[in-house]
């Protein structure tokens, strides 16, 4: 399953994203022989389970241009590196406390060409920064991770949806998220027709969330 995937549910894709998209999987292939960042069962399957689960967060928000973006514990580069070739005047900032991997994302990013992204080896907390919406997916459960992000979220929202955190995740949320009134959840399998999203959600929290 390769960049048709993303071209199914993104056909408005230009030809320098479709390009990026499409360069990807050779980037990630070379660099998962050095470094192991994304699994062997996963890596052929690099454009559903990493790729289009990542830019699942793109059909719940659109990022505007000018606003800025955080990924915390971003690993080899997901969900931003998918979102920066799709949004690419909105900056991003990809953060991860291992080193190694963070090195992937420098070389992805350089290999792609794409000049929206900022990686940083750092621990969340040590970013003194302010974002429109912080995005991750699945680093720890949302008590911890509001807890790590506190501070970091705007207040002056340019998007109609207040800022706030976009996260995906997957299983059954309810006990994780009983404490977050004002949260949100949207099912990805009701933007994604495949089997891999039945259990996969975006939880949206904004900023302000009651807890």
């Amino acid at each position: 399953m390769g960049i048709d995937i993303v071209l199914k549910y993104f056909p408005e894709l230009d030809e320098t994203q479709i390009e990026q998209f499409k360069r990807l999987n050779v980037l990630y292939q070379d660099w998962n022989l050095k470094i192991n960042v994304v699994s062997r069962k996963d890596i052929d399957e690099l454009y559903l389970r990493h790729v289009l689960h990542s830019l699942g967060i793109a059909k719940v928000q659109k990022f505007a241009p000018g606003s800025k973006v955080l990924d915390v514990g971003t690993g080899g580069g997901f969900p931003g590196i998918p979102l920066a070739i799709l949004f690419p005047e909105t900056s991003f900032t990809l953060v991860d406390s291992i080193g190694k991997k963070i090195k992937v994302v420098e070389e992805v990013v350089q290999g792609l060409g794409i000049t929206n992204v900022t990686a940083i080896n750092s621990r969340v907390e040590e970013i003194n920064d302010q974002y429109d919406f912080i995005v991750s997916r699945a680093v720890a459960a949302m008590p911890t991770f509001t807890h790590w992000v506190k501070g970091k979220i705007k207040k002056e929202s340019i998007h109609e949806r207040r800022n706030g955190i976009l996260y995906l995740k997957g299983g059954d949320l309810t006990e994780e998220l009983k404490d977050y009134r004002t949260v949100q959840l949207f099912e990805l399998l009701s933007f994604f027709e495949e089997t891999f999203f039945e259990t996969k959600k975006v939880v949206y929290l904004p900023q302000k969330f009651k807890g």
